[in-house]
């Protein structure tokens, strides 16, 4: 069984940072593209950054030059810094990665989510 678990979501003020970790656990061959997703109560799931086994990323415009995204490989962990956070920031943040397990072939999986909310 595969697991990836969320971490780091909590109420911050307009202009603070927080810091998410996801951490990728159990039977796990190899680990491709990970990535961070939000969404927000009423509308759809959205990207938010990914980045390749290789270090490679990709940002949504809304978050680009304000959150960045990182991972470290030996710990199957990927971690979104998020600053200068903005009203319109708040969401459920899953974790994503596209990983092979023993015995399966690539496949996507998904954190539970950890939420993240911003206000004054």
């Amino acid at each position: 069984q595969v697991q990836l678990v969320e971490s780091g979501g909590g109420l911050v003020q307009p202009g603070g940072s927080l810091r998410l970790s996801c951490a990728a656990s159990g039977s796990i061959f190899r680990i491709y593209d990970m990535g961070w997703y939000r969404q927000a109560p009423g509308k759809q799931r959205e990207l938010v950054a990914t980045i390749t086994s290789g270090g490679s990323t990709n940002y949504a415009d809304s978050v680009k030059s304000r959150f960045t995204i990182s991972r470290d490989n030996a710990k199957n962990t990927v971690y979104l810094q998020m600053n200068s956070l903005k009203t319109e920031d708040p969401a459920v943040y899953y974790c994503n990665a596209g990983l092979v397990s023993y015995g399966t072939d690539l496949r996507a999986y998904w954190g539970k989510g950890t939420l993240v909310n911003v206000s004054s």
